[in-house]
């Protein structure tokens, strides 16, 4: 019975082993009838044809390198023209903060204000050549109010270090005393409405009043379309600030 089983074992496993033989005797003779239905293709092109191709494929490359070349001078013209852009950005922005900082001239819409003194036979009593600083101070408040961008008094630019102040019985604006009569005081708006609204509110506002207490005219003139403002004439000092690395 042993030996039964062993012969029908040995069997099985011949079987299995021709049925593998036989499995890759037939891949082999598939790939070799596909070889030799497919035969490997030989460019069959002569001289002049491979020649054209080769001009082709020169013209074709210096197509790119001009198209490259094209792209980077273009690229490089970008960048040239983005500098000088922030060039220019720079420029406008430093006049920008200049006329902001009353450092240069400044002309547009406007105000004419002037600052008189009474005539002495109407009061009955000399007049006080010095104008009262407080009094000069709440006037430039008012007027800053009501929409004023650029202010100058007595041709002096006012900025914001600017101060008012009396030293040895004389009013001054930066430093500077104010003599002559009448005294003139400029304002620029940002636009010939807003100049017009100024003008209306000073006339009935109480600061008039005031300066006629203190015997002196307080006059508002119309609104005019250009009024020039001169710069600030001294150097702006910066305390406790440092150039950024």
């Amino acid at each position: 019975m042993t030996d039964e089983r062993q012969v029908k074992n040995l069997g099985g496993k011949r079987i299995i082993s021709f049925t593998f033989i036989t499995f890759l005797i037939g891949i082999m003779l598939a790939i070799q009838f596909q070889t030799v239905q497919d035969p490997v293709v030989r460019d069959t092109r002569d001289t002049w044809q491979l020649r054209a191709d080769l001009e082709k494929g020169k013209e074709l490359e210096a197509k790119l390198i001009r198209e490259i070349s094209s792209t980077e001078e273009k690229l490089s013209n970008y960048l040239n023209e983005r500098e000088q852009s922030k060039e220019e950005t720079l420029r406008n922005t430093l006049e920008e903060l200049k006329e902001e900082a009353g450092l240069t001239d400044v002309t547009g819409p406007g105000v004419r204000i002037y600052i008189d003194k009474v005539n002495d036979q109407l009061v009955g009593y000399p007049f006080e050549e010095n104008i009262s600083p407080d009094l000069l101070s709440r006037l430039l408040n008012e007027i800053n109010m009501y929409g004023a961008e650029h202010v100058s008094i007595g041709g002096q630019r006012v900025i914001n270090s600017t101060v008012i102040r009396e030293i040895a019985g004389s009013t001054k604006i930066n430093g500077r005393t104010i003599k002559e009569w009448p005294i003139e005081i400029l304002v620029v708006t940002k636009d010939m409405k807003t100049a017009e609204k100024l003008c209306h509110r000073l006339r009935a506002s109480s600061i008039v009043d005031n300066f006629f207490i203190d015997n002196m005219t307080l006059t508002v003139m119309d609104a005019e379309s250009d009024v020039t403002i001169p710069a600030y004439e001294d150097e702006i000092r910066l305390k406790n600030i440092q150039a950024a690395e």
